[in-house]
């Protein structure tokens, strides 16, 4: 027996026998890694290749030509957008299914918007113009670099040690225009004093390119001994002045005081350029008729909020029940626990009711990080995806940003928000569109991603998801929220509202503490979130609930098969989501149809 034993031993020890695994171990299996057969099995896009070619393209060139407000670099792109539709003309369209014929117009669509950014940026880069003339020739230092030329260290040094003396001489024009002069967009040889919003524009570019500098500088100093020579000495004295240079933008022409948070200042691309978006994200809707949608969501929200205040006893007050809810915080240091907490809580609420697939692998890798006091003034809540990122005090922080942060943070509007950032949100969403459909993440659209994350609020106010009355203030808390970003974002974007009238709506009309006010205006605003972004949230999960009324409602899916197909389908605007899901052979050139919220305008 033992003779026998051995020599099985040492073939199993060696991966050459496999015995049978136990049924218990084989479910566990099952759970963490699933079947690929239906993997396999699952329709693809015809063109997904082609999508994937076109990502990874971008991603070269955009690595290559790396000079922020680049004229070479938009020459460049420019050439490759317009290539890449040329080439996608001369494929048969009418041959696609109706995954190809999405990608198909999706892709084009976004080639034109890509182009039409381009015209943008060309313009804005032209607005900026007096204040940094000299721009073009610092850039070109770098860009000759990436040519791997050969560099003329004399030539450099005169023109770095020219510089100084050209910014002492704008400092002065620019101190000249504070005295008189009306503030406008600027433009070559515009003498008139710069508008606030160009001289932030201008400063943040002159950061990027003080940087772009000193990465051309830092390549040849002390490799190449000749350049040191000639260029050290006016390198110093250049990049003194671009510094104090961008200090003077700040502080003269934008009006930032050192010591004092940066104000908020914006960057609206108007009437044209919201349309232009608007297109692009497949919205049929003109930004009036958004902002009339946003108003009619708003009243509802603040009809609700009234209702749940008389229960909680209050009467009509709804700030006194607000009030009410902002006090059941945790104490310091909870906030982790009750996050993980109400993560669980969500999953166990989405699987009970068999609503949407959750991947045991998806469930387990999800982790937990806090957030700096820098970082909470630009993000006072929460961030999500594989990674939640929770706002709560530090023994940093002033008391009474202390009490805003956890009053802000409490539980109730907590437990409204941890299921938009992880289950079944946003690393929900993450997670499925890395393993579907992957090459379409470059059509990701915050209608999908935070439309997505706030379908689901709503989902599951309709489903009994707040148990009590201080849970469904929390919920329509962070309702009337995304409406009032629709009002206050579109609103800024075309004109009509200042970043100091955005901040008192949401104190006043929202209920917001006024630091959290701050920090979401200023989140919104500080150019690192498109336009459309803040709009998309309400509108987007208005687009997935009309469609799943059409859908689910109407029969034709269960609530899982559609959220799955949502899911699985990839990110890409919602419009074509509808497409995909009604098997709609979609024609060339197609553009938005779809009036999912009705007219907007009051009855």
């Amino acid at each position: 027996m033992v003779a026998h034993t051995m020599p099985r031993l040492a073939a199993l020890a060696a991966g050459l026998l496999v015995w049978p695994m136990p049924v218990a171990a084989q479910q566990a299996a099952d759970s963490i890694v699933p079947m690929l057969g239906p993997i396999m099995a699952r329709p693809t896009s015809e063109l997904a290749g082609v999508v994937q070619r076109y990502q990874v393209d971008r991603a070269a060139l955009r690595r290559r030509y790396d000079v922020e407000w680049s004229a070479l670099r938009r020459e460049r792109m420019r050439a490759f957008y317009a290539g890449w539709r040329t080439r996608l003309a001369e494929l048969d369209f009418e041959a696609l299914g109706v995954e190809g014929r999405v990608d198909f117009i999706l892709l084009d669509r976004t080639l034109r918007h890509e182009l039409a950014l381009l015209d943008r940026e060309a313009a804005l880069a032209d607005g900026m113009h007096s204040l940094l003339p000299f721009a073009d020739r610092l850039m070109a230092l770098e860009e000759a670099r990436r040519r791997v030329d050969s560099v003329d260290a004399a030539g450099a040094a005169a023109l770095l040690a020219a510089l100084p003396g050209e910014i002492r001489q704008l400092r002065s024009a620019a101190e000249s225009s504070l005295a008189g002069g009306r503030g406008g967009q600027g433009g070559r040889g515009a003498s008139a004093r710069p508008s606030r919003i160009v001289a932030l524009r201008a400063a943040n570019a002159l950061a990027d390119l003080q940087r772009t500098v000193s990465r051309w500088y830092r390549h040849y100093a002390g490799y190449d001994p000749l350049f040191t020579w000639w260029v050290a000495e006016p390198y110093r004295e250049a990049d003194k002045a671009l510094e104090d240079y961008g200090k003077f933008l700040r502080e003269r022409l934008v009006g930032y005081k050192e010591g004092e948070d940066e104000p908020i200042v914006g960057d609206p691309i108007g009437a044209a350029g919201m349309q232009e978006d608007l297109e692009h994200a497949f919205i049929l809707y003109t930004p009036a008729e958004l902002i009339a949608i946003a108003e009619r969501e708003f009243a509802w929200c603040e009809a609700e909020m009234r209702r749940v205040a008389s229960d909680l006893g209050f009467g009509d007050d709804w700030r006194a029940a607000l009030e009410h809810v902002k006090r059941q915080h945790v104490a310091p240091g909870g906030q982790p626990m009750l996050v993980r907490d109400l993560a669980r809580e969500a999953v166990a609420f989405v699987r009970e009711r068999d609503l949407v697939t959750v991947p045991p692998l998806a469930e387990e890798v999800w982790r937990l990080e806090m957030l700096s006091p820098e970082a909470q003034k630009v993000s006072p809540f929460f961030l999500g995806g594989e990674v939640i990122r929770v706002a709560f005090p530090t023994d940093a922080m002033a008391y009474d940003d202390r009490q805003m942060t956890m009053r802000g943070n409490n539980v109730h509007f907590s437990r409204a928000t941890v299921h938009h950032e992880l289950i079944p949100g946003h690393h929900l969403q993450g997670f499925m569109s890395d393993r579907y459909n992957a090459h379409r993440e470059v059509f990701a659209t915050p209608f999908w991603h935070e439309g997505g994350a706030l379908y689901w609020e709503m989902l599951l106010w309709d489903l009994g998801f707040p148990r009590t009355a201080e849970d469904r203030v929390g919920m329509l808390f962070w309702r009337a929220h995304r409406a009032a970003r629709i009002i206050f974002s579109l609103r800024f974007h075309l004109g009509s509202m200042t970043p100091q009238e955005a901040i008192d709506f949401l104190v006043d009309r929202v209920g917001h503490e006024r630091a959290n006010a701050e920090a979401e205006v200023r989140r919104s605003f500080n150019g690192s979130y498109s336009p459309l972004y803040q709009a998309a949230y309400m509108i987007g999960g208005l687009q997935l609930r009309a469609l799943s009324r059409e859908l689910v409602e109407g029969g034709r899916m269960t609530a899982r098969q559609f959220h799955d197909a949502v899911l699985e389908g990839g990110p890409m605007p919602i419009e074509l989501v509808r497409a995909r899901l009604l098997e709609e052979r979609l024609p060339r050139g197609y553009t938005a149809q779809w009036r999912f919220a009705g007219d907007p305008r009051p009855r």
